[in-house]
């Protein structure tokens, strides 16, 4: 299995993983990651992988919102230059250490470090599944798609450039830890996180790395909504590296005794508690976290990476079908304009329901089996054959 550069990349393979231990408890599962990749903790603790591997590998730097002037920065263009040599060096690294291993099959959830461990294993004449979450195929995938034996995705095949014969949708793998959150787990998950029944919770979360601007707009906010909601509590995931900087930038604030209100995390595992106990999720819109909230079944606020195209057109699409609410980067920049949506919210527990409700109708809770069926049949396992 390979993926990485993002908990979005990482907590769907591993909920495969889970499955094909279920599965086949003998299979050995290896996971190969990318080298200094912040992340590769949380595949190394996880007990469904049973060897972490690293390799070197590089990203293509787009920024959507720049156009053709991205093109001529020359800080980017060197950095894109010395990546292209890192996934030189990934491919060379991949091969060989793919040709010790001899998977049966390599699973792909996408990343840039996908790519030279899938050229790697073609060359080693080894199958291998990518999947994609988003709406958008990641360049990553489409890559590696033309010698690839299946093409998992999650929203209707017709939307995406594979061969028709060789797409299977299954939607977005989440974690066991994601189920319906009914006011039973939601009384549970406040018990286990110290959060009154009565109380009103945000809970802001820009995914395992952290999101500047997210957490920008909610130190922008904070005064306004701790001060129109008093029994309101902020839980926020700020990411590893940007935690001291938000703590800082709330104390700036001076809030006095509603500083207590707010609690900054850098990263935290079991966010589905965090999530199910919340009356509002603020968060970007990337597919897989997209995914678990749907399955819980809450009330969502996205704020999508302008420099992620797929970011938006998630958010788009859901937004469209009165599934999520959407602001966009430069909306949520304007002075109180995230606080007063927020408290329009808060206030209105009809509306939070229906957002909750129309979300949950796009859950594919059972993603996870299906991916491991398919890469036990691509791995000549031919378990979806026997099943049948």
């Amino acid at each position: 299995m390979t993926a990485g550069g993002s908990g979005g990349h990482i907590t769907p393979l591993l909920a495969v993983a889970h499955e094909l231990k279920v599965l086949r408890p003998d299979a050995e599962i290896l996971y190969i990651g990318q080298k200094g990749d912040q992340l590769a903790d949380i595949p190394a603790a996880d007990p469904s992988i049973d060897a972490v591997y690293a390799v070197s590998a590089g990203k293509l730097r787009r920024y959507a919102d720049e156009g053709w002037k991205q093109w001529l920065n020359v800080r980017v263009q060197a950095l894109n230059i010395r990546d292209l040599c890192r996934v030189l060096a990934g491919l060379w690294q991949s091969y060989w250490l793919l040709r010790r291993l001899k998977p049966d099959v390599i699973f792909t959830r996408g990343g840039f470090v996908s790519v030279p461990v899938a050229l790697g294993g073609h060359l080693n004449g080894i199958p291998y599944i990518t999947h994609d979450s988003d709406s958008v195929p990641s360049l990553a995938n489409r890559l590696i798609a033309r010698w690839a034996q299946a093409h998992a995705v999650a929203l209707p095949a017709e939307i995406y450039p594979y061969p028709s014969e060789k797409t299977s949708v299954v939607g977005v793998p989440v974690s066991k830890q994601y189920v319906p959150a009914t006011a039973k787990r939601r009384s549970q998950y406040r018990a286990e996180l110290g959060i009154p029944d009565g109380a009103q919770l945000i809970f802001a979360t820009g995914g395992g790395n952290g999101a500047q601007v997210l957490n920008d707009a909610m130190v922008a906010n904070a005064r306004y909504l701790l001060g129109t909601f008093p029994g309101l509590i902020i839980i926020h995931i700020a990411g590893r590296t940007l935690e001291a900087a938000t703590n800082q930038a709330y104390d700036a604030l001076e809030l006095g005794s509603a500083r207590k209100r707010v609690r900054v995390y850098g990263f935290v595992t079991g966010l589905a508690a965090y999530s199910g106990a919340a009356d509002i999720v603020i968060t970007r819109g990337g597919a897989t976290t997209l995914a678990e909230f749907a399955i819980q079944g809450v009330a969502c606020l996205i704020i999508p990476s302008r420099q992620l195209s797929w970011n938006i057109k998630n958010a788009q699409i859901l937004a469209k079908h009165d599934a999520v609410l959407e602001l966009t980067e430069d909306q949520v920049e304007q002075s109180e304009r995230l606080g007063r949506t927020l408290g329009d919210l808060l206030t209105d527990g009809p509306r939070r329901l229906e957002l909750a409700r129309n979300l949950a109708d796009y859950a594919h809770p059972h993603a996870a089996a299906e991916l491991a069926a398919l890469v036990l049949n691509i791995g000549g396992e031919g378990y979806v054959q026997a099943k049948k």
